[in-house]
């Protein structure tokens, strides 16, 4: 093939890298909220308090002894509801604010994960407001479970009340530093994901999620391991950003490796074609001159 034959092929990859990234997924940023909601009340007013906030802990292991109620009564120890990768949510239940738009928001997304819950992962609520009880935890499960319209088993999402050393003993192992202001708290605007062994692996910020960050962080979870490869297809294909907080597409790796790939099959196809052609001449030479011969 001529040179302007490589190139006009070189080109064609290059355009066909550049569809194949154009129908993959864009950059996308999860939670946007973090420096907005780091010291903020459930009402939304700025808080410069140096005790609230969130400091990040992963690899930290939150203590699975501790017992809780759940919305039915029953006392529950954390090690007997974490079984597996579970996000937990800390709130309290009579916010009518961030809190409600946490829960509301991971209430919407749980229906678009595909993974099995309470085989693969389940959901844990957790009330540091230790004033509430069950009844109100019941409230709460009622809501969501409304919220997601029997899509998500009964079951897998645990809502859970406390006494106060429980709950600061909890809190303080995921580095989520709350303080009360009257009948409200101030407090990040968070969720964290911890393995079976209650090993924290990542933090989600915000209010929203996709089920894409969650998928993945679960998946993680699963492998028990910070940070670390989930497959080589998504680990090579998507990372986790730690300033925007979620995992992103990389856009220019993928689409390198696209030309790459089509080039380089490219080049094998000319050597291999290239080797057969000759073969295929030879092999006509030789039957001409026999063919000669007997002549």
């Amino acid at each position: 093939m001529e040179l302007t034959g490589i190139i006009g092929f070189i080109r064609r990859a290059v355009l066909l890298g550049v569809v194949v990234v154009s129908l993959l997924p864009a950059v996308v940023h999860a939670h946007s909220e973090e420096d907005a909601s780091a010291h903020q009340s459930h009402q939304g007013a700025p808080q410069a308090d140096a005790n609230v906030g969130l400091d990040e802990r992963l690899g930290a292991r939150i203590p699975l002894d501790l017992v809780f109620n759940d919305e039915n009564g029953r006392q529950r120890r954390l090690h007997d509801l974490i079984t597996g990768p579970t996000i937990i949510l800390p709130v309290y239940y009579s916010c009518t604010n961030v809190c409600n738009y946490l829960q509301e928001g991971l209430a919407r997304a749980l229906p678009e994960i595909k993974l099995e819950p309470g085989k693969e992962y389940r959901i844990i609520s957790v009330s540091f407001d230790d004033r509430e009880n069950p009844q109100r935890a019941l409230k709460s499960k009622h809501l969501y479970q409304t919220v997601m319209k029997g899509k998500f088993p009964e079951g897998n999402w645990t809502f859970l009340t406390g006494d106060a050393a429980n709950i600061r003993k909890l809190t303080d192992a995921a580095g989520f530093h709350f303080q009360r202001k009257g009948n409200d708290f101030v407090h990040p605007v968070a969720s964290f994901i911890v393995a079976r062994d209650g090993m924290i692996v990542r933090y989600l910020y915000g209010t929203q999620f996709l089920p894409k960050d969650l998928t993945l962080a679960l998946m993680e979870a699963r492998q028990g391991r910070i940070g670390t490869t989930i497959s080589k297809m998504v680990s090579y294909c998507f990372s986790f950003d730690p300033n925007s907080k979620s995992y992103e597409f990389n856009i220019l790796r993928v689409s390198a490796t696209v030309i790459i790939v089509c080039v380089v099959g490219f080049i094998i196809f000319l050597v291999v074609g290239g080797k057969n052609g000759n073969n295929g001449k030879h092999g006509n030479n030789g039957n001409n001159k026999g063919t000669n011969n007997n002549a």
